[in-house]
């Protein structure tokens, strides 16, 4: 469903990821782990186009996406959640879904609606009149997931989802993801919480001073204790 071989992404001068490659099959959750700096973010970036790599290419279903503007990459079916969540705060909760909306379905999965998200995230259903800016940090994670699954991408980002959040509101972000995963989506998310991560995943890759480590099961790594202790130890 998504590959990606050999990136070099660049910030001005700087070098930040080093002939980065990893894949994701249909309806996988894939985990890109790695410490703060190690480069999860600007690969994720690359992706979605927000960052342009120098060297290497992004193929969505075989068909290179490399270089496309981000608001194209979207439209071919890549949805976007940034660890920064940038939910529409003067909005309400329905009308940033509505901003979201894209109803030709590029997955060819059943569609989202506001109905199925709120299903999804129950939270949510019972503020869906109140402004983005009045919910908390974790009802404001999960309204971002909502909004980017309203354009009906086949694969989603997530960068960081668990980052910040109480106890209650990781699990029930890693039961949705759970249920996305049923549905048929691709997941790719960028992840420090190893145990988080290892809640959710099949498939790993381990990132650091933006160059890959580590690829495998999620069982190997849990497993694999010179490699966690190298490279994800704080």
């Amino acid at each position: 469903m998504l590959n990606v071989t050999n990136i070099e992404s660049y910030y001005g001068a700087a070098k930040i990821l080093y002939g980065v490659s990893l894949h994701a099959a249909a309806g996988e959750v894939v985990a890109l782990l790695g410490r703060n700096g190690a480069g999860k973010s600007t690969l994720m970036k690359s992706i979605i186009g927000l960052v342009v790599p120098k060297a290497g290419s992004v193929s969505l279903r075989d068909q290179d996406i490399t270089g496309l503007p981000p608001f194209a990459i979207a439209r071919q079916g890549i949805g976007y959640v940034p660890e920064e969540r940038r939910v529409f705060t003067s909005l309400t909760i329905l009308e940033n879904l509505e901003a979201g909306r894209q109803d030709r379905p590029a997955s060819g999965l059943a569609p989202w609606t506001p109905e199925r998200l709120f299903a999804l995230f129950p939270n949510l259903a019972g503020m869906r009149t109140r402004r983005g800016g009045q919910i908390s940090g974790g009802e404001q994670q999960m309204l971002t997931i909502a909004r980017t699954l309203m354009g009906n991408p086949s694969v989603i980002l997530l960068d960081e989802p668990s980052e910040g959040l109480a106890p209650k509101i990781v699990e029930q972000v890693a039961d949705a993801i759970r249920e996305l995963k049923a549905a048929g989506l691709t997941v790719l998310l960028s992840e420090q919480n190893m145990h988080f991560a290892a809640l959710i995943s099949d498939r790993a890759y381990v990132i650091e001073k933006g160059q890959i480590r580590y690829s495998g099961s999620m069982e190997d790594l849990k497993a694999n204790e010179d490699v966690r202790k190298a490279y994800l130890a704080v």
